[in-house]
This record gives C-alpha cells, sequence and structure tokens, in this order.
C-alpha cells in the first residue's frame, strides 16, 4: 500500500519504478564461455549481435547457446585438456632418442599397453587415475581398444548399474540377451548392453525404420524427458516398427521403454572414443617409454607436491629413480637421466627404429623449478648462466657469478635444504651456515660489475674459494623433513625404510591401493603420521583428532573419533610410525579414513628392526594446560622449568580460548623432558594427567 501510494502520488518515485520496470528480468551481466566457439557460413554480424569482453580483446557473442541454436548457428566446446601437455612433452623428450617416433605409428593392439589396465597400474593414464576406474579395468580384462572406450563410458552416475551385467556378459558367466535380434549387429561389441547414445539411434533406425537425423531426435527427445515430444514419439516408433519389421505393438511399447532408459544415461561414443584413443596413447608411453612419459607427468605437477608424491611412488613401484636436484645437472623441469649401475627402465620394448640415438635413460632427475621458493625466472637465469660459462664449482661460485637479486637468502636456502648443492662434496648443514658469507660474495661482485671492475683473470679463476665453517650436522629426521618441504617427497631416503621389512612380515596394505576397496571396507595399514589437528565435536565438545597418514605409496586423511583418541592421544604425534585398523569412507572423490584401532609402532635397539608396541610410556606427552587467565611471568616460568630437566618425552601445550575451544602445540625437540616425581610436582598447575598410556 505504500509503494503504490507513493507511485501515483510522487513523480519521482513514479519515474524510479517506470525504470525498475523496464530493468526487472535484464540480465545484470554478461559471462563468457571460456572454450565455446560459435561458427557460421559467413559474418557472424549478418547472424547475431556481437560485442567485447571486457577486456576489449575478444569478439563474442551478445546472445546466449539458446537462440544461436534455433538460428542454426553451429556452438562448439573445445576442452582443454593437461594431458595432451603431456603426451606432447612425452613424445619432445622421445626423439632425443627416437627423432622418427611419432604417435600416428603406434600399433592399437599392444599387449603391453592393455597390460597396465589389466594389472591396475594405472596412475598416470587419461580418465583411468580414480580408485574405481582402477578396479574396473582391472575387472574388464581389457584385450582392445574398444574395451577402453567402453569402459570410459560405462563409468558414470547412469550407465554404472550396467557394470555387473556387461562384466559377465564379456567374460561369458552369463548368456548375452539382446532387446530384438535385429539389434545384434548394433550390440555384439557391448555384449547385448546399450551404452552409446549412437546405438539407440541405430536401434531406431534398425527396428522402426528412422532415418539417422530422426533418430537423432528421438534420442534429443528421450534425453530431455519432454513429454509431449516423448508421446509423439513413441507413437511414431510403434508405428514403425509394425511397418518395418512387422513387431507387435507390446514388444514395441516394451523396446521403447528400455531405449527411453538407456537414452537418459548412454554416453556420446564419439566422445568416449576421442577420450580412449587418448588413454589408449598414455598406456602406450607409459608401457614402452616410462622414463620419459613419467617425467612428463611430474613435470605438467611441478607446482602440486601431492600429485608429485604419488607419481614419485608410482616412479619406484616403476623401477625409476628419482634423482634429487643439482645445480649442475637439473634442467628447469624434470628430465630424464643415464646413471651408471642403474638397470635401463626406460629402453623401448619395440625393436629399433632407424635413426635412434638411445642413451638408455634410467632415472629423472628433478627439475629447479619444482623447489618451492626458488622462482621458475631465476632457475631460468640460472640455467643460462651454466650453459653460457660452464658449471658451477661452488656455493660461492654459484653466487658471485649470478645477479645478487637472483641469489637471494630465500633461493640459497631452498637449494641447499633440496640438495642440489650436493655436487661440491660439502655437508648440507656447514653450506646452510655459509649463506651470509655467500651473499655478502654475490652482493660485492655486483657492485664490481658495475663498477665495471673485472678481475684480470676472470675468466679462468672462478670463485670456487669457500671458507668453511663448523657446524652440526643435521639430523637424518632435519635433513629428510627439508627435502619433503620443498620438493615434496623425500629423494636420500624415508623414515620408514627401517620399516620396510616389518611392514612386509606385516602383511599392511598400502594407502595407494585402497583405492580398490569398496566403501566402508575394513584395513589394516601403518605408516608415519605428518600431520596432525585437535579438534572438539560441536555437538557436545568431545575432543578428537583428524591425521594424515603416510606410507611409502601414498598419503590417508584418518580421522579418530573420541573414543579411539582418548586411548592413544599421546601417540597422535607428528613423526611417529603407528598401525591403523580402520574402515573407507568413499562417498566423497577424496578418499578418507576412520581409525578404529591404533597402535604403535617402535623400532627396536640394536638391529635396526621393528615390532609392534602396545605400551608407549617411555615417551608418552606430557601435557601442560593454560586458562584464558595465564600470564606472562607463568609461561616464563613453564620455559625455565623445562629447561632445567631435559629428557626423551615431547611436551604439549593445551591453550583455552574465550571461545570455548583449545589450541594445542608442540612445544618442539629442545623442550623434551623426563617425567619425574620432582618434575610433577613443579609443573603441578598445568599438567594434565588424564591422558592414559596406548592400550
Amino acid at each position: 500500500p505504500e509503494l503504490r501510494r507513493a507511485v501515483t502520488t510522487e513523480p519521482p518515485t513514479r519515474q524510479l519504478f517506470d525504470y525498475a520496470k523496464v530493468l526487472e528480468g535484464l540480465s545484470r551481466n554478461a559471462g563468457v564461455h571460456a572454450a565455446g566457439v560459435v561458427i557460421a557460413d559467413r559474418d557472424l554480424s549478418d547472424y547475431i549481435p556481437l560485442c567485447r569482453d571486457v577486456k576489449g580483446n575478444d569478439v563474442i557473442s551478445q546472445y546466449p547457446m539458446g537462440p544461436l541454436n534455433d538460428l542454426g548457428l553451429l556452438k562448439m566446446d573445445f576442452l582443454g585438456l593437461k594431458t595432451l601437455t603431456v603426451i606432447e612433452d612425452t613424445v619432445a623428450l622421445i626423439h632425443k632418442r627416437e627423432p622418427n617416433f611419432s604417435l600416428k605409428n603406434i600399433p592399437l593392439d599392444d599387449n603391453a599397453a592393455f597390460a597396465l589396465y589389466n594389472r591396475g597400474e594405472t596412475i598416470g593414464l587419461f580418465q583411468m587415475e580414480s580408485g574405481g576406474m582402477t578396479s574396473l579395468s582391472k575387472q574388464l580384462d581389457v584385450k582392445k581398444l574398444d574395451d577402453i572406450i567402453a569402459l570410459i563410458a560405462l563409468y558414470r552416475p547412469g550407465p554404472m548399474e550396467l557394470i555387473p551385467e556387461y562384466v559377465k556378459a564379456k567374460k561369458g558367466i552369463t548368456p548375452i540377451k539382446y532387446l530384438h535380434p535385429l539389434l545384434e549387429d548394433i550390440c555384439a561389441d557391448t555384449y547385448g548392453v546399450m551404452i552409446y547414445q549412437e546405438q539407440v539411434m541405430a536401434a531406431a533406425s534398425k527396428l522402426a525404420g528412422y532415418s539417422l537425423a530422426q533418430g537423432d531426435l528421438l534420442r534429443r527427445a528421450m534425453g530431455k524427458k519432454d513429454k509431449e515430444k516423448m508421446a509423439k514419439e513413441r507413437k511414431n516408433f510403434i508405428e514403425g516398427c509394425a511397418r518395418t519389421n512387422k513387431i507387435p505393438e507390446k514388444k514395441a511399447n516394451a523396446i521403447f521403454d528400455l531405449l527411453e532408459k538407456f537414452a537418459g544415461y548412454g554416453f556420446n561414443k564419439s566422445h568416449s572414443a576421442a577420450y580412449g584413443v587418448i588413454s589408449y596413447q598414455t598406456a602406450y608411453l607409459k608401457a614402452h617409454y616410462p622414463v620419459e612419459f613419467m617425467a612428463g607427468l611430474l613435470s605438467n605437477e611441478i607446482n602440486n607436491t601431492e600429485k608429485i608424491s604419488v607419481f614419485v611412488g608410482e616412479c619406484k613401484r616403476m623401477g625409476v629413480s628419482i634423482l634429487p636436484p643439482d645445480i649442475n645437472k637439473s634442467g628447469l623441469k624434470f628430465m630424464p637421466e643415464t646413471v651408471a649401475g642403474i638397470c635401463d627402465a626406460g629402453r623401448s620394448k619395440r625393436e629399433p627404429e632407424t635413426g635412434i640415438t638411445d642413451p638408455g635413460y634410467s632415472a629423472i632427475r628433478y627439475g629447479l623449478a619444482g623447489i618451492k621458493h626458488v622462482g621458475e625466472t631465476a632457475m631460468e637465469a640460472v640455467i643460462r648462466e651454466r650453459e653460457q660459462r660452464g658449471d658451477f664449482i661452488s656455493l660461492e661460485d654459484f653466487c658471485t657469478r649470478l645477479d645478487s637479486r637472483i641469489a637471494s637468502r630465500k633461493m640459497l636456502e631452498s637449494l641447499i635444504k633440496a640438495g642440489a648443492f650436493d655436487f661440491a662434496g660439502r655437508d648440507r648443514a656447514e653450506l646452510f651456515s655459509c649463506i651470509d658469507d655467500a651473499v655478502s660474495a654475490s652482493v660485492a661482485a655486483q657492485r664490481d660489475r658495475l663498477a665495471g671492475q673485472v678481475a684480470l683473470f676472470d675468466e679462468t679463476t672462478a670463485s670456487s674459494t669457500s671458507r668453511k665453517r663448523a657446524a652440526s650436522r643435521w639430523s637424518e629426521h632435519e635433513k629428510l623433513s627439508y627435502e619433503k618441504e620443498l620438493l615434496g617427497f623425500y629423494v636420500s631416503g624415508h623414515p620408514l625404510d627401517a620399516y620396510a621389512d616389518v611392514f612386509a612380515a606385516k602383511n599392511y596394505r598400502s594407502i595407494a591401493s585402497l583405492g580398490e576397496l569398496n566403501d566402508r571396507a575394513s584395513f589394516k595399514i601403518a605408516g608415519a603420521i605428518v600431520q596432525v589437528e585437535k579438534k572438539f565435536t560441536r555437538k557436545d565438545g568431545k575432543p578428537f583428532a583428524v591425521i594424515w597418514l603416510e606410507d611409502l605409496t601414498n598419503t590417508l586423511e584418518v580421522v579418530v573419533w573420541n573414543e579411539v583418541y582418548l586411548k592413544v592421544s599421546d601417540a597422535l604425534v607428528v613423526g611417529r610410525v603407528v598401525e591403523i585398523k580402520g574402515t573407507l569412507d568413499k562417498r566423497d572423490e577424496a578418499l578418507r579414513a576412520t581409525a578404529m584401532e591404533i597402535r604403535l609402532l617402535a623400532p627396536e635397539k640394536g638391529n635396526g628392526a621393528n615390532e609392534i608396541s602396545a605400551d608407549v610410556s617411555q615417551e608418552s606427552a606430557v601435557m601442560l594446560q593454560f586458562s584464558t587467565a595465564t600470564t606472562g611471568d607463568e609461561l616464563r616460568q613453564v620455559h625455565e622449568i623445562l629447561a632445567s630437566s631435559p629428557g626423551q618425552q615431547p611436551v604439549e601445550l593445551l591453550f583455552d580460548r574465550a571461545n570455548g575451544n583449545s589450541l594445542r602445540l608442540d612445544a618442539g625437540s629442545e623442550f623434551r623432558v623426563n617425567l619425574t616425581p620432582v618434575l610433577k610436582e613443579k609443573l603441578s598447575r598445568w599438567l594434565v594427567t588424564s591422558f592414559g598410556k596406548i592400550r
């Protein structure tokens, strides 16, 4: 009422209301389809209004998809695939030893490629990397390209219900059944199961005399579930079946119902075939050129440490060594390399072609651009300098030859921690202690260059002198932690290497293989805890934890609910090696698990072997809790008490927050203690005793 009164009595409000009515329903802004291209037989301006995008670069249509289709114009979507770049990079690497290699000439019936699908070795294979696809490819017994094409079409929300029927028919467990005898030649390749849209079109043509164009209209009507069009098409189909093949109305109705069901989720075979060929090409490259292929995969995920970790694990399984970054040997990206004493994992299994120069690749060298905090532009400058003036002799030589803006402290720290200067034969900790001197030398050299002061013998005597400093060697744990942080995986070793025999003896499942299991399946795994998040349930504030467990193959997120958490909280510390019995959660795309039981794996002294230990009292964490009223003086007092009582037990600090939650922190290795009765008394104000031993 108030708006109506204002509109009728106030001219400005009336004018505003009229404008609003005009604007109502109009598009607020224009969006651009990233890969949509409109094609016409002459200038687009003859058909549609055009404009430029907001940046003023590209010409775009002012009409959306619907009107474009009504005008008879062709709109195509071009999908960009990273896999195509992987293939391109792989082929470029192959050309270094097989100049005449071409994917156009590879056979399409290669048993070595098919074997990868059947063994479930699908990491890196296009469209095949999920746990479900890996499991299905092993069930399917791939023997030809058509099997791969069908596999891609089947693994979708609709057709998935047909998988058991398809697999049984393919393996001869159940007889092949056809909707009608006339459909045998249409559905023979898919064992009586209709999985492609083209089969629906062909069935309408064969049974009811439809042209292929009419069959496509039928498929569209079925896919869109347009009731009015469907009723019309059903009538035409039944009449066509009677006229063309004398099929009774009842049978024709039943066939139409089934075709309608298939059309609702059938996949376009031409799409699936295109994907299938790409998938087969990746399998062929992995089977015959594993080093080049894995190098291509790694290079295209160079900034994704999670993916790199998975691919490195696959390389190790394949027998392809991953070499640490080397300032004198590494390229910008991952590169194949020949290493004496390592078998040739990358030699082609086919007969050599004319003109091959085969260096016998056996390993992959880590790319410099893959090291965190160094920058691709800076590494390009490093490689340029190396190619122009030769290898670097030392850390100091490296710094004096490069612009001081490139040889920054942060970059040098990352390169040293990653092992890129190991070639010099100096300990990483000692190199790390020389960074300040090296940076100063770089700044001085840059200043001299700008002033035109070039040493008389600069071309022949590089700045290779290195003033070694006394520095404590990094522990193996520190060294490996730096590698993991900067490279995404461990290079010079693995914290779990000492546990390899125990893992094998206990027959634990690898984390990488969990994807093959069904949802809610039980499992037993072992690995190192790499991350811990302590939380509280929203409903009743009970503590629980989410941990990330890493084995030699992959990493898994594990939820530890309150009942289990209260028994094992002391063991949930980064770096601990544990055994977990749990159940799998595959409801989402990401793989997760719930822990039902956790036990600590403790190394046995002497021979490096390990055994399960159900008692961790010797290293159980000392928990100190601080209220919101805790003062700085109290914290300093605790600091002094801990510092004066060195030992082996880790200390964890629990800080209460005003919102009712708590923050849990590890006090660090420098504050480990032995919880003696005297120390208990000193810490009694803050000591938490409700966290028991592992049972």
